[in-house]
């Protein structure tokens, strides 16, 4: 008989099969959810993570980033005395080079009793300015002791609206613009303002920065440019931004542990779900052993009984992904706020899929080593 006419006979006896014990049923789905979510969570996590880590590069306007040698991320607060900047627009293919300062300080809240650390930044047009305004205006920011921060960090500033007072050293600072999702991987929150008041504010010399972003000219090679400026500033790095946004993600990620200590979680779920599943399918076909000899014994081929618990591994993985899915994605509305958002891309969802299919076949296979051994005439002897 074809496979094709076999087909909805397979799936007829894999449903009836995996639906049969309904507790045994509930006892598998839960290990395919409980693995699928966790890998889920802890692979978003990862990529929450991963652009957190490169969100500031990732908005600047910069074909190339002259850097302080061996800067391993955006975070680095070595001083660049502002000489550099002259020499980089004296190279040809330059057409602009702005200067970029970030430093730690503290923000001490209104009430003057406790105070936050902070991570300034001090912009300037046509370099790193603050996005996803919701309220104020990057104009604003040019106003007196102007500064924009992002609302999920309110409370820890202890401000509650637009044109609320803190304190940065001795100086005010006043919320004139808010931003909406610029959060700091290491929760510390980010303070815009403009480039010269950051010095101020930081106590730097006038000229300093801590990057130059460097735009080069229409129809210029940035490849040519990047050797120029690296001739014309031996002693600095002169990098793109991808290779600056792979160097932040690598250092943070892998070079303190935290992705691998993310992927350690993952992979442990995928462990003990696959475990359960496997144990599950293999218990289900044990049970059953009986009706598979009886199918050997009517003449079924290997082949057809080896499908019929593919299929039921199958059904099980479609339902169990289902639930993970809409679980996943409830978790990920409910972190978008958070400091540390959980990332669902579509490309996620569908590698979730296969791997969840991958899991559960290779989960059958313990049941098909069973159903492989069984000697119809034996079992039916019983």
């Amino acid at each position: 008989m074809e496979l094709g006419r076999l087909t909805p006979i397979i799936f007829t006896l894999a449903s009836r099969n995996l639906f049969h014990d309904r507790i045994r049923l509930i006892a598998t789905l839960v290990g395919i959810v409980f693995s699928v979510v966790l890998f889920t969570v802890q692979l978003g996590l990862f990529l929450g993570f991963q652009r957190m880590v490169s969100t500031m590069i990732d908005h600047a306007s910069a074909d190339l980033w002259i850097a302080p040698a061996d800067t391993k991320g955006f975070e680095a607060t070595a001083l660049l005395e502002g000489r550099e900047r002259f020499r980089a627009l004296a190279v040809p293919g330059v057409a602009d080079v702005t200067p970029v300062l970030i430093g730690f300080t503290y923000w001490r809240k209104p009430n003057g009793k406790s105070q936050t650390p902070v991570f300034l930044v001090g912009t300037s047009p046509g370099g790193l300015q603050p996005w996803n305004l919701v309220q104020g205006s990057l104009n604003d920011l040019s106003t007196p002791q102007a500064v924009a921060v992002d609302r999920s960090y309110f409370d820890r500033l202890g401000v509650a609206e637009l044109g609320d007072y803190g304190e940065i050293g001795d100086k005010k600072a006043r919320v004139a613009a808010v931003t909406k999702g610029i959060r700091s991987f290491t929760t510390t929150p980010y303070v815009f303002m403009p480039l010269d008041r950051a010095r101020a504010y930081l106590g730097v010399p006038s000229a300093s920065a801590t990057y130059f972003l460097v735009r080069t000219a229409p129809g210029a090679s940035v490849n040519e440019v990047r050797q120029r400026l690296q001739a014309a500033l031996p002693n600095l790095e002169v990098i793109t931004s991808e290779e600056f946004r792979a160097r932040s993600r690598s250092y943070w990620l892998f070079g303190t542990g935290a992705g691998a200590a993310l992927f350690g979680s993952a992979l442990l779920g995928i462990a003990v779900g696959t475990v359960i599943v496997a144990q599950t399918l293999y218990s289900s076909t044990k049970d059953h052993l009986s009706e598979f000899a009886t199918l050997r014994a009517m003449g079924s081929s290997r082949r057809y009984l080896y499908l019929t618990i593919l299929w039921q591994a199958l059904l099980t993985a479609v339902i169990g992904f289902a639930i993970a899915a809409a679980g996943s994605l409830g978790l990920a509305r409910l972190s978008a706020e958070s400091a540390l958002p959980i990332v669902m891309t579509p490309s996620l969802i569908v590698g979730l899929f296969a791997l969840t299919v991958t899991m559960s076949i290779v989960s059958a296979i313990s049941a098909i080593v069973v159903v492989t051994r069984v000697d119809p005439v034996t079992v039916l002897a019983r």
